[in-house]
Formats: C-alpha cells, sequence, structure tokens
C-alpha cells in the first residue's frame, strides 16, 4: 500500500512540536545578488540551524513524535550525513540511541558531525542497495525505529516548517525555490506554499549528474536507475515515492543544473551573504542565476539547506 502523505495540518504540527528545539533561521537579502538576478531574493538561511542543515526540522519533529515505548529502543537510519547528523542531534535532545549508516565516500565533516552528536556509526557500500540492507540488519539487531531521510512523513512535514517560516517572514512570493535529492524538503515546501500562498510556483533545483527527480516528472513515474555524479554529495540520493506523488500534486517543476553553475552560485553567496554554504545548498540560486528570464521582477524564496562544507578539502591557496 502507498505511504500516506502529509498535509499542512501536519507541517503545523509539526512547527509546534520541534519549536524548544529548532532555530527559526533569519532570511537574508543581497542587493547585489537581487540585481544579479533580476529579481527580488528572501534567503532562508538553513545552515545557521542546529546540525548545519535544515534536515534537523525534519529529524526533530519524527524524534519526538515517537510514542515512549517505540523511543526506549532508539532510531536509526541511512545517511551520506546531514540527516545522519541532524537524527543524532534530535535523538540527543530525548536522550535516545541513535544509529547511522553511512557509504563509504561521505564527507568526513559531516561524518565527524554524526559521531559528535553520539550516533553509533555504521559503514557500507555506497550504493543505496547496500545502505537499506545495512540499515536493515541494525534495525533488526536493536530494536531501533526507522526515520527514513526522506519518505518518512513526519520528516517530510517537519522539513515543510522551513517554507512555513519564510512565507511568515517574508510575506507572500510568487516563486519558491529549494534543493532536491530525496524530495524531503521539496515536497514539504510545496505543501506549506499550497497552503499559505496558492499562486507561488515550487521549483526544484537538481543536480545534472543526479537528476532522477527531472527524469520521473517527466516519465510520470520514478526513474531509479542512476549513478550518481555530482559534486552535490546531499542531493544523491532517489527520489522517495511519497514525495514523487507530492510532487506531481503540486505541479512542482525541477531544473538541472550543472556542478559548475552551482560551485558559481556558492562563491557568490559566500561573497554576498557572508553565509558558508555548501554545493547542495547553492544550487537553488544557480538554477534562478541560469534562468533569469524565468524569475525575472518576481519575489522569490530561496531555502538555502545547508552549509556543512568539509574546511579540510578546500583548495587553500589556488587562484
Amino acid at each position: 500500500m502507498p505511504l500516506p502523505l502529509p498535509v499542512f495540518d501536519d507541517v503545523l504540527a509539526a512547527a509546534a512540536r520541534i519549536a524548544p528545539h529548532a532555530h527559526a533561521t533569519p532570511v537574508l537579502r543581497s542587493r547585489t545578488l537581487d540585481a544579479l538576478a533580476g529579481c527580488r531574493l528572501h534567503f532562508k538561511a538553513e545552515p545557521l540551524q542546529r546540525g548545519g542543515a535544515f534536515k534537523f526540522r525534519g529529524a526533530c519533529n519524527a524524534v519526538w513524535a515517537l510514542p515512549e515505548t517505540e523511543a526506549g529502543n532508539g532510531v536509526v537510519t541511512h545517511s551520506s550525513g546531514n540527516h545522519g547528523a541532524a537524527l543524532a542531534l534530535a535523538a540527543s535532545t530525548r536522550g535516545i540511541a541513535c544509529h547511522v549508516v553511512a557509504p563509504e565516500g561521505a564527507v568526513a565533516a559531516k561524518l565527524a558531525s554524526i559521531q559528535r552528536y553520539g550516533a553509533v556509526l555504521h559503514r557500507c557500500a555506497a550504493t543505496i542497495a547496500a545502505r537499506e540492507q545495512v540499515c536493515a540488519d541494525v534495525q533488526r539487531q536493536s530494536g531501533a525505529t526507522l526515520v527514513h531521510p526522506y519518505t518518512d512523513i513526519h520528516v517530510i512535514a517537519g522539513q515543510g516548517t522551513a517554507a512555513l517560516e519564510l512565507f511568515n517572514d517574508a510575506g507572500p512570493l510568487d516563486a519558491l525555490v529549494a534543493p532536491v535529492g530525496g524530495g524531503g524538503l521539496l515536497a514539504g515546501s510545496a505543501i506549506a506554499a499550497a497552503a499559505l500562498a496558492p499562486g507561488c510556483r515550487v521549483h526544484g533545483a537538481e543536480p545534472a549528474g543526479a537528476a532522477d527527480t527531472a527524469r520521473s516528472l517527466a516519465a510520470g513515474q520514478r526513474q531509479l536507475d542512476f549513478t550518481p555524479d555530482t559534486i552535490c554529495d546531499g542531493l544523491r540520493g532517489t527520489l522517495g515515492e511519497p514525495n514523487f506523488r507530492v510532487l506531481q500534486a503540486h505541479a512542482v517543476d525541477v531544473s538541472v543544473v550543472d556542478d559548475g553553475d552551482t560551485i558559481a552560485a556558492m562563491r557568490l553567496i559566500w561573497q554576498c551573504l557572508k553565509l558558508l554554504v555548501e554545493p547542495s545548498s547553492a544550487i537553488a540560486l544557480a538554477a534562478i542565476l541560469v534562468q533569469r528570464e524565468r524569475f525575472a521582477g518576481q519575489r522569490v524564496g530561496v531555502i538555502l539547506s545547508g552549509g556543512n562544507v568539509d574546511l579540510d578539502a578546500l583548495p587553500w591557496g589556488r587562484a
């Protein structure tokens, strides 16, 4: 049976549930970036969220929605980094155990965060099948509750609280742009936008090297056969089934962006907003800059999803 889809009441419930734990992050503006984009940009600064990414919202909602009888056995997930760290941090706010299965090749800084927040880290091969298999093994052995990175309805609803705050702070928007990997953030944003600003168009930004969401929406069914090849490590996951249905229901479209354009946009955000963002976050601005005519003269919300950059890997000193 298909998983149930979250609705706006779930987003509102998530906002109330996570309020004692999550940050209400600021909305940033830049006249320089407005001029470059040809529109008025309102940046939701989720790198300033606890754990350095929007992922804490969904993880926190899922953890605190657990009945006491389930929470005692802890939680488990598979993640390339941000969701794993977010779930570990969320679990610590409730004092329960957390297990995270992470693939080989994950960003070192994100793995360090997972362990720093107290989770037990399990490694696996860099495939979706391996992640799911090891996760199932850990779940069976520990009795922990699975909190999927992007298909869990509490996770999706929790991610939608970022857009909820953005609309409350920025007012009416003509368009909203968010990155898409597994689809939790984009689906949650679409649910919030439909309730708060029905005329607002919702757009996803996806790397060309992992464009399964764009292909899935074009084909009318999920396209799962692909090998991700992108610098956007947080966007390499496959589109979740409930997320796909939400995006279809809300007529969300997705723009495909080359890594080079994403890196250029990341540099601009660092320079103009003075905000540390990772490539998986900067892709949202890149999608706007490469199709300026589409957003010209509009009020555009941009969800900057996270800022967990591996600083040791940066090429300091290069021209």
